[in-house]
């Protein structure tokens, strides 16, 4: 029977659409893209092997034709639709609506080759009216955001595989350059040389406690003569001094005393009081940028899992289209959050005329409405059956999109200037008059020390005369500090300010930066590694353009410039890449300049030796005496955990003592008589019971627990973690329990016997050489939960040689096992109650053996997936798989099997550099 093809890019999605639509209609999902530049030599079709331009994909010499190819795990898909569509009198592309749906619509356009009529289908919400006027209102394929689109993925093509390679032979293997990438490195690594340059100054200053008619409040000194005392803002973060012609006075720690016994002993005045009304307006519903930040903010959500979340909400309904530039809401939406503010606030609370807000970020573009609760009516968060990050997310969206069609907050600043001795101190207050839009939404800060807008700081009724009691002075000494490093949040808000890359790339971006080793995630803040230090170092001194934020920028508003017809896609390439001055020659002349003994060196001011990258990872080296007299070189492995920030002159020379006069020992053990050692390894310091030898090549170690500082190590401590796990005693249930130490920290485990264990970590409060069976029993009492926050149905048990469980989940795609980073969903016809350990076991070797376990293929979730399985594994159609490294000799040797695509590539690198 005829009927009417819809495509989408998710199973999801498709699940959702289909029950809006009428039965003759079919919808089918294309798993995202399914054809893209090659991702390696395998994928290479046979006549196109041996080309000079093999290694891009992109025939540079044929007006930058790229080579496109299905990917083996796509040709069932495609098979799938081109069988769909034999029985279609209409194909609708339903893809979505921003440059890379358009992009999707065009291949599957391309491969297709439909002889019924096409129309593409838009929508930027999955609800029953949307859908219904998307059927109304269809339209042709925009070929100019196609050519956009293309465009963008054939210049991130070109700097990734044309810099990648350099970087390889130059400076480590397996490293990427990326257009918008290595820019956001070095806005890191800049942070870190100014954090590193930075010179802390100190100064005093005084804090009274006062009283007016029993009524306490505080006020800080400001002038001490006149004068004004100096502050944070007045050092100079290169001396630690004051800046040069500052006009203030610096109080030292004897003339605070001095200050402050005068002025408690001194009768205090009020001189002068002054109110200041003002007004908060509510800020705009979030784009895809602002969802990150808050996200980060609030929820402490990776920019990767917030778009990985959002992208859930979206296919299932709950959210409208999460990857946007617009601030603007629909009447509908207005309608919808005027009403749950008139239903939950009252009508004080709503703004007398709907608020419309206009897009402030550079190249606005994407889709044309902001992230909100989709339909005509918005479900509160307690009525949409959610839970865990999901519920978190959408409150927050929520909340934000009601909180602006609500009425502005009205403020009155206070201010109260006193006088003691001849000092002067202010007092600051807020009084909040009318909480407005503050009772449903305050917007957070990536300073922690902010003070949240929504918060009163109430005084005292006071007026100029008026003699409070003193009540304590107190002396406080402050140290000024150096500049934060970049959380998520604010690394995201500089990019978007400065033009840099798209917001719906940020989450990509940030994770292959993570997952490349360029900086780490700690306590949400990114630190930039060694290499790092060494890439940027050298893109600066011989492609200083390209790490340039405001060509970056100027870059990315061409791009803009194509997807609206004002500038030619191929004159921009072929200005970009060829001539004098075009990348692949500048590649060309320099790459014989370029010292990979200097580019793998990160000098670092302070030190008594050089940090260089190795194939391992980072080391120290200097030239010490031997014992003979001669020069010798000395090297000692830096510990993963260390980075630039952390290095200094005493951790340098504590490695290097210890590689040049072999370990510290802490002591004996009582019980073998064997030295214990503390010894630093690539992974961290560790504790070690003997010596290596021919007769205990592999003697006893323990890892330090985090937290733990080397210097801090006793013996007792070392034998403890050396003695571990420890036996608690027996569960009432049956069975032991254990306290350890594994490869993800401390932990508590049930042995039930026969290879079941069930694990749980310890909290930042535990010890493991101390936490007793109470303990225990308590933390294995709490569900386990996985990602999302969602609690696992159930354990299915530890397989026989591995230490982590293997757990049964329920997830927006299905039921899925879990293994430590491996997910696997279930098949048709396999329930929770019928699923077995064996089965488990099998569907998570094959998803490992794929490349598709979120441990095989961690890329970013921010762009859309490849594949329903992608969807959950956080594998992305743009992401970087760690598994074409591991794969590089055999996959260089492989057979070409892809002969699909339009025109001719041979070899690419198997190892994918990062192309944004």
């Amino acid at each position: 029977m005829a009927h009417t093809l819809v495509i989408v890019e998710s199973p999801t999605k498709a699940r959702t659409i289909r029950a809006f639509l009428p039965k003759t209609f079919r919808v089918e999902a294309s798993m995202g893209h399914v054809r893209d530049l090659p991702n390696n030599a395998s994928e290479i079709p046979a006549a196109h092997k041996g080309e000079k331009w093999a290694n891009l994909g992109v025939n540079t010499a044929k007006d930058f034709e790229p080579l496109y190819v299905v990917p083996k795990e796509k040709k069932k898909v495609v098979k799938e639709l081109k069988d769909a569509l034999k029985d279609a009198d209409q194909l609708l592309l339903a893809t979505d609506e921003d440059r890379e749906g358009e992009s999707i619509s065009w291949h599957l356009l391309q491969l297709l080759g439909p002889k019924v009529p096409v129309k593409r289908m838009v929508f930027h919400e999955i609800t029953r009216e949307a859908i219904s006027r998307a059927l109304e209102q269809t339209r042709d394929l925009d070929m100019q955001l196609v050519h956009a689109q293309e465009t963008r993925r054939i210049l991130d093509r070109l700097v990734g595989y044309t810099l990648s390679p350099l970087l390889w032979k130059k400076v480590a293997w397996g490293l990427s350059a990326g257009r918008v990438q290595s820019v956001a490195v070095r806005l890191l690594v800049q942070r870190e040389r100014a954090r590193r340059a930075f010179r802390s100054g100190s100064y005093w200053d005084l804090k009274a406690r006062l009283e007016q008619e029993r009524a306490p409040f505080e006020a800080k000194l400001t002038h001490v003569g006149g004068e004004r005392i100096a502050g944070g803002s007045d050092f100079d973060e290169t001396t630690g001094g004051l800046k040069a012609g500052s006009k203030v006075k610096l109080l030292s720690e004897v003339e605070a005393a001095a200050l402050k016994a005068s002025v408690e002993t001194s009768p205090w005045r009020v001189l002068a009081v002054e109110e200041k009304p003002t007004v908060r307006k509510p800020v705009p519903p979030f784009t895809t940028s602002t969802l990150q930040q808050e996200a980060n903010r609030k929820l402490r959500l990776s920019a990767r899992d917030t778009m990985r979340t959002a992208q859930s909400l979206y296919e299932r309904g709950f959210i409208t289209y999460m990857r946007t530039d617009s601030v603007h809401l629909s009447d509908q939406a207005l309608t919808a959050a005027r009403s749950c503010v008139a239903d939950m606030y009252g009508q004080d609370f709503l703004s007398p005329s709907p608020r419309q807000f206009s897009t402030k970020a550079r190249n606005a573009q994407e889709a044309h409405e902001a992230i909100r609760p989709a339909g005509e009516s918005f479900r509160t968060p307690k009525d949409t059956g959610l839970d865990g990050r999901d519920l978190a997310l959408y409150e927050l969206i929520w909340k934000r999109t009601v909180a602006s069609q609500m009425a502005d907050a009205r403020l009155t600043l206070l201010a109260v200037d006193l006088e003691a001795a001849g000092a002067t101190f202010r007092s600051s207050g807020k009084r909040i008059d009318f909480p407005g839009f503050f009772r449903a939404y305050v917007e957070g800060s990536d300073d922690p020390e902010a003070a949240l807008e929504g918060q009163e700081v109430l005084l005292p009724p006071l007026a100029v005369g008026d003699t409070p009691r003193c009540r304590e002075v107190e002396a406080l000494g402050h140290q000024t500090q150096p500049p934060a490093r970049y959380s998520e949040a604010a690394l995201v808000k500089t990019l978007e300010k400065e033009g840099i890359g798209r917001p719906s790339t940020y989450a990509s971006i940030i994770g292959t930066i993570v997952d490349r080793g360029y900086a780490t995630l700690q306590n949400n803040s990114l630190t930039p590694s060694f290499t790092a230090f060494a890439v940027t170092a050298l893109l600066e001194e011989h492609f200083p353009e390209l790490v340039d934020t405001a060509f970056t920028s100027k870059m990315e508003h061409t791009l803009d410039e194509i997807s609206t017809g004002k500038v030619e896609w191929l004159p921009y390439l072929e200005g970009f890449y060829k001539g004098e001055n075009g990348l692949e020659t500048q590649v060309q002349q320099r790459e014989g300049d370029i010292d990979p003994g200097v580019s793998r060196t990160v000098a670092l001011e302070g030190l008594p030796c050089v940090v260089r990258i190795g194939r391992f990872g980072a080391y120290l080296e200097t030239k010490r005496v031997a014992d003979d007299g001669s020069e010798e070189l000395l090297k000692a492995t830096l510990p993963q955990e260390i980075t630039p920030a952390d290095l200094d002159a005493e951790k340098a020379e504590l490695l290097l003592r210890q590689k040049a006069e072999g370990p510290e020992s802490l002591g004996e053990d009582p019980e073998t008589g064997e030295q214990v050692y503390l010894l630093f390894g690539q992974y961290g310091p560790y504790v070690q019971r003997g010596q290596v030898s021919e007769e205990v090549p592999k003697p006893k170690r323990a890892s330090l627990p985090k937290g733990v500082k080397p210097e801090d190590l006793s013996l007792e401590d070392a034998l403890g973690l050396l003695r571990l796990p420890r036996h608690l005693g027996e569960h009432p249930d049956g069975g032991k329990v254990q306290a350890g130490l594994g490869r993800f920290g401390p932990y508590v485990v049930h042995d039930k016997g026969k290879g079941e264990k069930d694990y749980r970590s310890l909290k930042a409060e535990d010890d493991v050489l101390s936490v007793g069976l109470g303990r225990a029993l308590e933390l294995l009492a709490i569900p386990k939960k996985g990602r999302g926050g969602r609690t696992a149905l159930k354990d299915l048990g530890v397989p026989d040689g591995s230490e982590e469980p293997i757990q049964l989940f329920d997830g927006p795609y299905g039921l899925y096992v879990k293994q430590g980073k491996v997910n696997a969903s279930l098949p048709e016809g396999v329930t929770a109650d019928t699923v077995t350990l064996e089965q488990a076991v099998d569907l998570l070797a094959a998803k490992s053996a794929s490349g598709k376990g979120r441990g095989g293929a961690r890329a970013a979730a921010g762009t859309k997936t490849s594949s329903a399985k992608a969807a959950k594994s956080g594998t992305s159609k743009t992401g970087t798989t760690r598994a074409a490294a591991a794969k590089a000799s055999s996959a260089r040797k492989a057979p070409a099997t892809t002969k699909t695509g339009r025109l001719r590539a041979s070899a690419v690198r198997v190892i994918k550099p990062a192309g944004g």
